[in-house]
Parts: structure tokens; sequence; C-alpha cells
């Protein structure tokens, strides 16, 4: 490709100028990375990356993400510029309130922006799930559909994270040949310069895990998009291009500090950066006529490119009717009307069993209704009950399945479920025990930040797991996990409940939900005559009523069974005790307040059974109560004898509750 270097290099001073002007009126924010990756970026931006301003989300554009998110000002400079809806008032008003340009890119906040970036590591994982994305979009609807490739900007920071390593290995694994990082290879953190603490060859790592490395001068134009070519033209593996640069470029006083990462250069030294640069000394926020022209004239071509796949998609859309309206629901994220029916018709047979069995049984169900149903386990399929029968595998061999096999990667897992929501064309999930979502904890703050629909399901939920000891028996981990804001948090307690988690979840199109199941078997409830299975989705209902109430027992998960049974026993020596199922927490407290205290009422005693930590339960319910629970680790022994050890049993909770009254 013949490269315009001129218009090129006013493109990236502009970038530069227009990052250094934001960061410095905001007085905060990273200035150095904008400077040093701005050569390379422009080259991508304006020769390969296809995108369409005035239609962002279009499905087969390239995705663009900023992995190292501190260099916010990087993307928001080039979303300006290429004509997003982000005008110049608001990279004036950068990491302001309200503003579009907070300090690191947020999904949904600001148009152009593909994800949630900011823990370093993050955005690396998300683009392997984005890329994965891509693979299997093209092998159900075809590679000339669906062709997208990911470009990810990773810093030093964003490849010393564990999460990108589990990521990496994964994508090369994949053969994700669609995938492309641009290492901003710069030798600088924040604290000083990388070899205090990063000694390694990034670039025979990557070449271990499978990927097809280059190294070129971040600032060579002419190198950048030479290996920018090779690495598109690459087949069978992902690609990573080790771009050396000066952090903080142009800077003749802070480049190549870390005076130049972390805090803005100072009014003086902005000054004599632009001078250094050839830019006007007293101009702020200075975008160039000609820089203007040149830019809205690769637009209008990008703009092209953009609607002639518009017009094939058309084309395809009218021979290939059953595949899109599959695709249209995909992408959509609609749910089947009988979904519902067929859950609950799946657990019309009472039976007692572990709720995970239940959730493979549920999991059944779901995709044959839901096209866009995909996920995995962390290698543990097998205890998760999360395999989809006849799903086929997803792998380099064919991305047609629906089963991806994560490996014991419990961090890239998380994220690359991230970036496959951030796509909007799945429902992805995923699986391993409940002890390993502090792993996946990150991941999931994101996903719940980001509003975007995934399902992270957990199983061995409680002491019950037994034998395996305290190192794999979650105990503060259920309420963690409410701690998490708009993430919901789901503990049924049989299969009715079950059924209705997965369709509370899989309706809920605005931020991630976790369901929590039990490896022990559990009994089906039995409920009130007045029960709907509606009533599960409003977050609590009562499984067992009495007349005239003086206690109230709330429980979750495999307790709800105790519970009533404690209630049996107090109720016989004279105290009515109605149980309360509280399968979401979240859920129960977005009800109206007449529903809460016809479930809860305030002048009655409450209880609440729960096998794991009690610290919480008084803030979540907004009362005072007595709580049954455990705020020590567990042991080494079967389950049940572990129930009687720690006061689970139904007549131990009846002891414990009659105390107390």
């Amino acid at each position: 490709m013949t490269l315009d270097v001129k218009n090129l290099q006013r493109l990236a001073t502009t970038v530069r100028t227009l990052s250094i002007d934001a960061v410095q009126k905001a007085n905060s924010g990273h200035p150095g990375l904008p400077m040093g990756a701005a050569d390379f970026s422009s080259v991508l931006w304006a020769n390969y990356l296809r995108f369409n301003p005035k239609d962002p989300t279009w499905l087969n554009r390239d995705r663009f993400v900023l992995s190292a998110g501190h260099g916010s000002m990087l993307l928001y400079s080039l979303l300006n510029l290429f004509g997003y809806d982000l005008p110049m008032s608001q990279l004036q008003q950068f990491r302001q309130w309200e503003s579009l340009t907070p300090g690191h890119p947020e999904f949904g906040v600001t148009a152009g922006v593909e994800a949630t970036t900011g823990p370093l590591g993050q955005g690396a994982a998300n683009s392997v799930g984005l890329a994965l994305s891509g693979k299997m979009l093209a092998a159900r609807y075809g590679e000339d559909l669906f062709n997208y490739r990911v470009f990810t900007l990773v810093s030093d920071g964003d490849l010393m994270e564990g999460v990108s390593a589990e990521a990496g290995s994964l994508a090369g694994h994949l053969k994700l040949d669609n995938l492309i990082y641009l290492y901003d290879d710069n030798n600088i953190s924040l604290a000083g310069e990388t070899e205090i603490c990063f000694t390694e060859s990034v670039a025979d790592r990557y070449e271990a895990y499978g990927w097809y490395v280059q190294s070129c001068d971040g600032h060579n134009l002419q190198e950048v998009a030479a290996c920018i070519e090779k690495a598109t033209a690459n087949k069978g593996k992902p690609s990573l291009i080790c771009c050396k640069t000066l952090l903080g470029f142009g800077s003749p006083n802070k480049a190549n500090t870390h005076d130049a990462h972390g805090a803005p250069l100072g009014a003086d030294e902005v000054k004599a950066t632009k001078k250094n640069l050839g830019w006007p000394e007293d101009a702020q926020f200075l975008v160039p006529d000609d820089v203007q022209s040149y830019i809205a004239a690769l637009v209008e071509k990008k703009t092209q490119e953009a609607n002639a796949w518009k017009q094939s998609f058309e084309k395809w859309k009218g021979t290939h009717a059953d595949l899109a309206k599959q695709l249209e629901a995909q992408i959509t994220r609609t749910i089947d009307p009988k979904l519902k029916d067929e859950l609950l018709a799946a657990f019309k047979e009472p039976k007692k069993d572990a709720t995970r069995n239940l959730s493979g049984k549920a999991i059944q169900v779901i995709a044959k209704h839901v096209p866009g149903f995909v996920g995995g386990s962390a290698d543990l399929d097998p205890s998760t009950k999360t395999a989809i029968s006849g799903g086929g595998s997803v792998g380099h061999e064919g991305f047609a399945g629906k089963n991806i096999h994560y490996g014991v990667r419990e961090h890239a897992m998380g994220s690359m479920a991230n970036g496959m929501a951030y796509t909007q064309a799945w429902i992805p999930y995923t699986a391993t025990f409940l002890v390993f979502s502090d792993y996946m904890r990150p991941a999931m703050r994101v996903g719940a930040l980001s509003h975007i629909q995934s399902l992270y399901i957990f199983t061995h939920d409680s002491f019950w797991v037994g034998e395996d000891g305290p190192t794999h028996e979650p105990i503060e981990h259920v309420m963690s996990l409410r701690l998490i804001p708009n993430l919901h948090v789901y503990r049924p307690a049989d299969g009715v409940e079950v059924a209705m988690s997965y369709y509370g979840a899989l309706q809920r199109k605005n931020g991630p939900s976790t369901l929590i199941f039990s490896r022990q078997n559990l009994p089906a409830l039995t409920r009130p005559a007045s029960f709907s299975p509606d009533d599960v989705l409003k977050g609590a209902y009562i499984v067992r009523e009495a007349s005239a109430p003086k206690l109230v027992i709330v429980a979750t998960g495999s307790e709800v069974a105790t519970a009533v049974e404690a209630a049996e026993l107090l109720e016989a020596e004279g105290t009515p005790t109605r149980v309360v199922s509280m399968p979401c927490v979240e859920l129960f407290k977005a009800q109206d307040a007449q529903y809460k205290a016809k479930i809860l009422p305030a002048d009655v005693k409450t209880a609440v059974v729960e096998a794991g930590t009690t610290i919480g339960w008084r803030d979540l319910l907004g009362r005072d109560l007595f709580t049954v629970g455990i705020d020590h680790y567990g042991a080494s022994a079967p389950g049940e004898l572990l129930a009687e050890k720690f006061g689970f049993t139904g007549k131990a909770v009846k002891e414990k509750i009659s105390a107390w009254l």
C-alpha cells in the first residue's frame, strides 16, 4: 500500500496535541501513551480499520480495542477526528461530570468504544472473545458476511497481567488469525522503567503461544504499514506487532520518562511540545483544515465500503431466509415465547436432585430455543454439567459448535465471555466452581459496569462440597457477589426455581446474571396453591405459609428445605412460622414497598438461613434479624457430617432460632 506519509504525520500530530490539551485542561490523565502511539494508530485508522462513524454498530465492522484504557485520549481523539458522535466540546470535558469522555473508555457511554477497558489485561482478553465471536459468526452465516478483524492496542502493563497470558494462550490454540495486537512497546510504566520488573522477551513468549510475531519502529509509518499488511494476510495464527515507541513522543523534557505517563505535562511543557512538533504553541484543540479534509476523504471511502457490505447483506437475506431469521433472533437476543413453558415442563415431575444437574437439564432446553446461547467451563464440564449435548465443540478445526473449551483459565474465561457479549450477538455463559469466582471477579465487575448480558454459572456452592475441604468450600462468595452493582445473583432451591432463574437471566439484557447451584441433592419443594412460577422472578416468595405467623424464615438454595423442616418443628412448639424462599435478593429489592411488606411484614420477627457468611443480611433486608450462617472456613469431611457439625440440619436451625426467640 502507498502511504500518504505527509497527511498521516499531520493526523498523528493532531492526535497528540488534542490528547495533551485535553489532559492539561482536565489537570488529570495519561498523555504519554497517546503521544507515543499516535503514529501507528493513525496508520491503522486511516488505512486498515473498517468502520462507519455514522453507523458505529454495523455488524461486520473491524473492532479497535484500547486495552491500555488509561490512554483513553488517544481513542477519543481518533473518534472525534473520524466523525463519530463525539464533538470537540466532549474532548474539552475530558474526565468531567457526565461527559462522554470518562477517564477510561466505557462501553455504552461513548459511540465507537467497543469494550470497557481500564483494569489492565481485560481488553486484551475481551479481544480474544471478540475475535472468537467473529469466527463463530462466520462459521454459521458465511465468511463473506462476517470477516471482521479485531485490532487491540496493548501496553507493557496489559502483557504483565496474568489474564492476558491466559487469553493469549487460548487465542494461539484457537488459531484466531482475525486478532491483531499492536503492542506499544515503550519500556516505561507508571512507576519507572519496566526493566525494574519486566525483562522477559514478549516476542518469544507469544511465539510460544502460537502467535505470528513481528517488530517495527512504531514511529516509522512504512514499517508499521508493512507489519499490518503481513498480519492481515497471515493465516492460522493471531498476530502480535511489537511497535517500539517513545512514551510522550514530542515532549522535549519528558519523552521516554515515567513523568509523561500518568500526569499532565504542565503548561510550559505543552507549549514546548507543540513547538517541537511544529504546531502553533498557543493553539488549543486545533484541527487544521487540511487534516479535516484528509479525514473526510478517508471516511467517505470507509462509508462506501460499509454500505457495499450492507447491500450484500440485504441480498444474502433474500436468498437465506431461514438463516436470516436466525441471525435476527441472535443479534436482538430474542427469547422464544415457548421457552418458559418448556423449561417448566422439564421439571414437571418433582425429583430430588442436585441443582447443578437440574441446571444441566435447563441448558439443553435453552440451547434449542436461543441461537446465541453458547458457552463452556474452565475444564469442568463433567462437574458443572454445562456441556450442550450435541452442540459440538468450538475449536480451530471448526467454529460452528456451541461448546467452548476454556481450559483451566478462569480469568480469561470471564473476560472472553464479556468480549462475546460486547458484540451483542451472543448470550455467553461460563462455568466453574463457586470458590473460583474470585478468579473471575474483575471480569464480572466490568461486565456489570458495562451493562452487557452474560451468564456466570457456578456450582459446588457451600461447605456441602465436603471432602474436598475448605479450599474448595465457598463461605463468603455468594454475599461478595451480591456486593457487585448491576449483577443479579440467583441461588435456586429446586427445579422450578432453576427454570425461572434461567428464564429471568435470559430476559435481562442490560446486565449479567450469576446462577449458583449445589453439588448435593435437594428435595423438590411443596408450595402453596397460590404460587405461580412467575413469583420466582419477584426475587422472593412464600414457600410455606402459616396462620398469623409470628416468625418469618428467609432462606436460599439448599437451605430452603432445611428452613421448612425447622419451621415445622417451631410450629409444633407453638410458633407459627412462614418460610420465604429468596432466590434473588436483587430482584426482591426492586419490588414495590407493598409487595416487600407482604412477604416480610415489619412487625414479624425475621431469621435468615444461608450456608455462607452472616455479614450483610441486615443491610440487604433493612431490618434487625437473626442469621444462621457460617463465618468460618469449612472442613474436609462428608457434607452430611459437616451439616451436623456446622448446625445446618432442620433440628439444629430450629434450636438456634428458638434460643434467639
